[in-house]
């Protein structure tokens, strides 16, 4: 069993410590992304502690930090069209997951547990975006999200993706709530 929760300040430090794990063994693995998180690590963890920030953590049951994601109540201006924005949906941002869990597949069940926290916030859709087409496979091939758009954002390429909301059953996940912030 999983609890997810809004993250606090006191993740902070574990969830600074799982970033460079994360980037590590993207680096071992010759994954693109990997090289820069070190230098970010502090700065993304630190957004756990802002009450403002829609930071969730998901934890096993003896409270170790296994993963943590950002969820908006609004989807990003930037790819998307206005009848897109428009529609009531959640947005998926800034998933990090502990490798040494991987065989537990915490990336795949946040996504899930995202899917049905959206229906139950009477959201229609859960979406999200990524720089790399290793992670656009990912998400299409294991958790379901269909591409939407590919475009760019800082000289980058960015690809969006979006998967319908719904109550996905069984899964070893308790979710304990607070509001959700806006996007910044």
């Amino acid at each position: 069993m999983y609890v997810m929760r809004p993250a606090t300040a006191t993740d902070v430090p574990a969830y600074a410590t799982l970033i460079r794990d994360r980037a590590a063994w993207m680096v071992r693995r010759g994954l693109e992304g990997g090289e820069e998180l070190p230098d970010r690590a502090d700065q993304i963890a630190a957004q756990a502690a802002d009450d403002q920030s829609p930071v969730w953590a998901m934890t096993d049951v003896d409270g170790r930090l296994i993963g943590c994601t950002s969820l908006y109540e609004e989807t990003p201006h930037w790819g998307w069209t206005d009848a897109e924005r428009a529609e009531p949906a959640l947005f998926l941002a800034t998933t990090f997951t502990d490798p040494a869990r991987r065989a537990e597949r915490p990336g795949a069940l946040i996504a899930w547990w995202a899917l049905g926290h959206a229906a139950r916030t009477d959201k229609e859709w859960v979406r999200r975006g990524c720089g790399h087409l290793g992670l656009v496979r990912y998400y299409r091939d294991v958790q379901g999200f269909a591409l939407v758009h590919a475009t760019e954002r800082h000289g980058h390429p960015a690809y969006l993706l979006a998967r319908k909301a719904e109550d996905l059953a069984d899964l070893p996940i308790q979710t304990e709530t607070r509001p959700i912030a806006e996007p910044r």
